[in-house]
C-alpha cells in the first residue's frame, strides 16, 4: 500500500469510524404542495413549513423529494462530472484554480488545515462575480471571479449554467419555506440574494483511498452559506453530526449549521454536486431584528458576507499556523 502521505492524516480523534451507524430517523421533506400545484392546498404548505421548522431546529439537514429539478438534468451533469475527472490530470489542470483566480480544478484542498482526499471543480453561478479584493475591512475595492470552461465534455459549461438555474430556483423555495418556518414574511430573505448573489456550484470526485481509517474526503465543517443543496451518487459517504455547537447568524441561534464529513470508499469512487447558496458581497450578516428583542439580544455582532468569503477561500488553498475564520468567531461574549 506504501508509506500514508502524512497531509492527509486526520488526528485520531477526527479519524472515520468505518462501522458507521445508519440512522432511518433522517427528516426526508416532500416538496410536493409547492412543486406540483395542481394539489396545493393552504392546509399542506402549513404542514410543510412545521416540516421544514422541525428538520432546522432538531437536524439542520434533510432530504428532499418530489423537488422538482428534472432527473434527466442530474444525469446529465453527473455523467459530464464523471467524464471532466476522467481525464488525465494533465487535462484537467488546463482549467486549474488559483488563489487569485479562485474557480476551476483543484485537487489540493485543506479543511481544519488536513488535506482533503477529493478533486474538485468549482463555477459560480453569476458570472462575473463581484468580491471584495480582500478581508481588509477597510479596503473598499472590488474585483470579480470568472468561470473557467472545460473544452472537454463538450457543452459542459452549458449543462452546469442550465442545473445552476435549477438549484436557485430550488434554493429560493426553501428559503422562503425556512422564513415561514421561523415567522418570517416568505420574501424576508430574498434580497440578499436577487443581485450579485456569490453562489457556486462544486463537482466533488472523491477517488479510491487506500488508508480510508485515517483519511476523510472533507474534513468536518459546517457550511458558512444560507444553504447548501447537495446532490450524490449511490456511494454515498456524507456523514451528520445529529445536534452541534455552531449557528446560523440570521437566525440568531434557531437554526444551526450541521457539522459534517465525507467518507472516502477504499474500493469505489464517489462523486457529489453541492450548490451553495451565497448573498451578495455587501451583504450586511447579522441576527434579524424579528428575531431579536430586549429578553432576547443579538449573539453576534455584524459582519460584511463578501469580506468572510474572501478570508475563508484563502484558507482553502494551503495549511494555515491557526484555524480558519468561523461564523463563532463574531459571536458576542
Amino acid at each position: 500500500m506504501g508509506e500514508v502521505d502524512p497531509a492527509f492524516i486526520q488526528d485520531p480523534q477526527h479519524r472515520p469510524k468505518l462501522n458507521t451507524i445508519q440512522v432511518e430517523d433522517i427528516p426526508v421533506i416532500d416538496l410536493s404542495p409547492i412543486t406540483n400545484h395542481s394539489v396545493s392546498d393552504p392546509s399542506s404548505i402549513e404542514g410543510l413549513v412545521k416540516e421544514i421548522g422541525s428538520a432546522c431546529k432538531e437536524w439542520g439537514f434533510f432530504q428532499v423529494i418530489n423537488h422538482g429539478v428534472p432527473l434527466t438534468l442530474r444525469q446529465n451533469i453527473e455523467k459530464g462530472s464523471r467524464m471532466f475527472f476522467g481525464q488525465t490530470l494533465e487535462e484537467k489542470r488546463k482549467v486549474r484554480r488559483s488563489e487569485f483566480s479562485p474557480n476551476g480544478y483543484y485537487e489540493t484542498e485543506h479543511t481544519k488545515n488536513v488535506r482533503d482526499w477529493k478533486q474538485v471543480f468549482d463555477f459560480q453561478a453569476k458570472d462575473p462575480t463581484f468580491i471584495p479584493v480582500t478581508s481588509d475591512e477597510h479596503d473598499d475595492r472590488i474585483t470579480h471571479w470568472t468561470n473557467q470552461s472545460p473544452q472537454y465534455p463538450p457543452n459542459f459549461r452549458g449543462i452546469i449554467e442550465e442545473y445552476i438555474k435549477e438549484m436557485e430556483k430550488l434554493s429560493f423555495k426553501l428559503m422562503e419555506l425556512i422564513a415561514m418556518s421561523l415567522g418570517l414574511e416568505a420574501k424576508r430573505f430574498e434580497e440578499f440574494f436577487m443581485k450579485d448573489q456569490t453562489s457556486f456550484i462544486r463537482l466533488n470526485h472523491y477517488p479510491p483511498c487506500p488508508y480510508p481509517h485515517l483519511a476523510l474526503g472533507v474534513g468536518r465543517h459546517k457550511d458558512a452559506g444560507a444553504l447548501t443543496i447537495l446532490a450524490q451518487d449511490e456511494v454515498g459517504g456524507l456523514q451528520v453530526k445529529r445536534k452541534a455547537d455552531q449557528e446560523w447568524v440570521w437566525s440568531n441561534d434557531l437554526y444551526e449549521s450541521v457539522e459534517h464529513r465525507a467518507m472516502v470508499n477504499s474500493e469505489k469512487e464517489r462523486f457529489s454536486i453541492p450548490f451553495f447558496f451565497f448573498p451578495a458581497h455587501d451583504t450586511e450578516v447579522k441576527p434579524l431584528e424579528e428575531l431579536t428583542d430586549e429578553k432576547n439580544p443579538p449573539k453576534y455582532r455584524p459582519y460584511k458576507w463578501g469580506k468572510f468569503l474572501v478570508r475563508r477561500k484563502g484558507s482553502n488553498f494551503k495549511k494555515q499556523n491557526v484555524e480558519n475564520i468561523q461564523i463563532y468567531h463574531y459571536k458576542i461574549a
